[in-house]
Formats: C-alpha cells, structure tokens, sequence
C-alpha cells in the first residue's frame, strides 16, 4: 500500500530519474549550504548536514517524485540535521551572532522582483567565503571547487597532481581557518569579489593549460570554472569586471577544440583549423564584452577578453589585427604590473614591428625575476630568434624552455621545434 501510495505521489509531480535528480542537486548544492553557513555559520558541520540532506533526495526523489519545492525541500532537511549536530544553543547562538555581521554591498544582493533574496545570495557568500583573503591562493581554489562546484576532494586532487591525503588536510585546514571569521563587510566587499574573480581565473587557466602532468587541457577545471563564472555574472549582471571574464573565458576557451592533435600535442594558434574553433562560444564571448566594455570603468579582464576577442575574430593567423593587440595590450601593462602581461605585449610588438624589437623588450624582461626562469619567455625567445634566423640559438632557447616546463605536451612541441632545427642550424655553419 506504501508503495502505491509513492507512485501515486510520483505520477502526481512528475516522473524523474536518477540523471535528472543528480543534474538538479549539483545545481542545487552551493544555495544549501550557502544558506546553512548564513543562517548557523558552521561551515564544516553545514557541509556534513548538507551532504546528508542531498543524499536523502538522491535516494527519495526518484522514488517518489520531486517536492513541490526541491531547494526548500533540502533545506529543510539538512537543517534538521544541523541543529542535530550542534552541540548546544549557545554555541548555536553564538554561531548565529557572527553571521550576522556578515553582510556584502546591497547593490551586489538586490534580488530580482519574483524571487526571494535567499536565492539570489547564498551561492555568492558561499564563494567570498571560499575566497577569504587569509587562504593561500591554491586553499581558496580547492575550497572553491569542494564547496561550491560539487567536485570530490579526490577529483580535486587528481587535477592537481597531488594525493587526495594532501588535498583532504588542505581543505579542512582552510575550512577551519575561515568557520570564524565569515564574510568581509560592505566597505571591503570589492576586494573580496576581485578575490572570486582571481581564483575562477586560476581555475580556468589551470583547466586550459596545465602546469604539470600528461595532458595540456584539463576540461573538468575549464567547465566548471565557467560554470561558476556564469552564476557570479546572473548574481552581478551590472558588474563589467565580472562580464569581461567570462567573456574571456568564453573566447579562449572556443578554441579548445583545435589547441591539441589525435595524440593531444599542442598546436599553436597560428597553425590551428579555425573552422574548429566553436562559434557559439565567440559569439556569446563577443556580445558579452561589446556590451560591457561601455558600462563603466575598463578593467583587466575587459582588456584581455576585448585582445581574445580579436585574436577569435581574424578569419586566418596573417589577418590578425596585431597593431590593435599591441595597443591593449599597452593599455593592461597600466592597469597590472603582471610579467606575463609584459611578455605578451612583446609577441604583439614582434608580431608588429619585427622581431629585432621584439628581442630588444625580452631583454628588459629578463632582469624581472618573477619570469626569468618561466618557460614561456624562454619559449618566445626561441619563436622571436627562429624568425630572425639565429637557429643555433633558437634551438638553444627551445630547449631551455622545454627544461623548464612540467607539462609533459609542452616538452613535446618544445623539443620537437628545437629537433626541427637542428639540420637547419648545421646548414648555417656549413
């Protein structure tokens, strides 16, 4: 009788499977415990209590159908567990005293008309408090990925590289470095959504061209980095910064698809088959950038999604607008004393005046410390020698690049470009 009555109640909402429940509670997951740490402000014992509850519905809804409301529904529940674990009122109360101080702008919370505050904000307190300024950049980024992208402490860990003991330790050490200290207030708001933005920048850069390991790309990181990017920009629509990085990631990432051959080597982006590159993805990319460059101050993702833009736009290699590139590209160096920007501009520089010029600027970045070890001046040097016709000494540099990359298809394309000019450095001395 039980069981007929959970069928009826399942025709009744609505038939669901075990795929579409999963789907609905990955989504659903970050606003649970956003909304527990908020309301109790136990971040550990939250997770605990909302793992429990997304477990329950795992197993229920199926079953019986979906509740009329799933997210009040899992609230609910992890809620009852929750107070269940605390162990006591007062250290509840007190608990709940702190979060009460957690507050961000107003303008960044304003929820929409039909839809209460709760939904609009818990997500977004949940990842400023992943991204508390007292977490080393590579805690903010694993406890971003565990609390609010859903991955396993061993997916976590398989991406980067390292056993999933040392990421469990990681992680817990940031979750008790942060269950007291909560959000920042609104006059240090900015700060921490710059935080966010950092750390999904990180995880995309990471997803998009590994540091280290087999393979150059890494999708799981670069999907859910814009995954997350997307719900920062429904949560801040006005924020220009926020738009031109998902913009960004938009853009580079269309050209995922032709970036590696069948044996996932890298093919540059001059040699790649645009006709690969996703079109969906720059169209969308475009269209976020045209319109948020207007809207306010122009920030560094602006500037570098506006450079992908153009490099996503030229129809062939030959026909890119590198004098444009080169001009934003000198706009950012104003904004970010970051080397890699520098190093960047001096492509666009060689690209446009010559490689002669382009050597002269790589000479001045060699005496920054904080890149002249990095593969990638040592990889320009060798592109900016090959074209000037040095081969010996391009070779020379390829090499010293691939010295100093741990990404094993880096080495490959590095050392098969200075392999490349080995005959054509003996015929110069011949």
């Amino acid at each position: 009788m039980a069981r007929g009555r959970a069928a009826d109640r399942r025709e009744l909402r609505g038939a669901v499977t075990g795929g579409e429940v999963e789907d609905l509670l990955r989504g659903l997951a970050p606003q649970v415990l956003g909304a527990l740490v908020r309301r109790y402000g136990h971040f550990a014992t939250a997770e605990d209590a909302t793992q429990e509850a997304l477990l329950a519905a795992a197993l229920q809804w199926p079953e019986e159908g979906l509740p009329d409301n799933p997210r009040g529904w899992l609230i609910t529940v992890a809620a009852r567990r929750l107070t269940d674990l605390l162990r006591s009122e007062q250290a509840r109360r007190q608990r709940e005293d702190t979060v009460s101080r957690w507050t961000l702008p107003d303008q960044w919370l304003a929820p929409a008309a039909d839809r209460p505050a709760a939904e609009s904000d818990d997500t977004l307190i949940l990842l400023f408090m992943c991204c508390h300024p007292s977490l080393s950049p590579a805690s903010q980024i694993a406890l971003t990925l565990r609390a609010v992208g859903g991955l396993t402490t061993a997916e976590i860990a398989r991406a980067f590289l390292v056993p999933e003991a040392t990421m469990t330790r990681r992680i817990t050490r940031a979750k008790n470095r942060i269950k007291d200290s909560g959000l920042p207030s609104g006059e240090d708001g900015a700060g921490r959504l710059a935080a966010v933005l950092h750390v999904l920048y990180l995880i995309f850069n990471e997803g998009y061209a590994s540091t280290s390991g087999p393979a150059l790309q890494r999708t799981e990181l670069t999907t859910e980095a814009i995954r997350l990017t997307r719900l920062v920009n429904r949560l801040l629509p006005d924020d220009a910064e926020v738009a031109g990085l998902l913009s960004l990631m938009l853009l580079t990432d269309a050209r995922r698809p032709a970036r590696t051959g069948p044996d996932g080597s890298l093919i540059p982006m001059a040699e790649q088959d645009r006709t690969l590159w996703n079109t969906s993805c720059i169209t969308e990319g475009i269209a976020l950038i045209t319109n948020a460059l207007p809207r306010g101050p122009t920030g560094p993702y602006q500037l570098q999604a506006a450079i992908a833009a153009l490099h996503d736009e030229a129809p062939t290699a030959e026909a890119t607008d590198w004098p444009q590139i080169k001009a934003l590209y000198e706009l950012l160096m104003r904004l970010s004393d970051n080397p890699v920007v520098t190093l960047n501009h001096t492509v666009a520089a060689a690209m446009v005046d010559g490689p002669a010029a382009g050597l002269a600027l790589l000479a001045e970045l060699e005496k920054d410390v904080r890149i002249a070890e990095d593969h990638r001046l040592h990889a320009v040097r060798a592109h900016l020698l090959e074209r000037s016709g040095d081969h010996r000494a391009a070779r020379a540099a390829y090499e010293a690049a691939a010295r100093r990359t741990s990404s094993l298809q880096q080495q490959r394309y590095l050392h098969a470009k200075a392999g490349a000019l080995t005959t054509r450095a003996a015929e110069d001395t011949s």
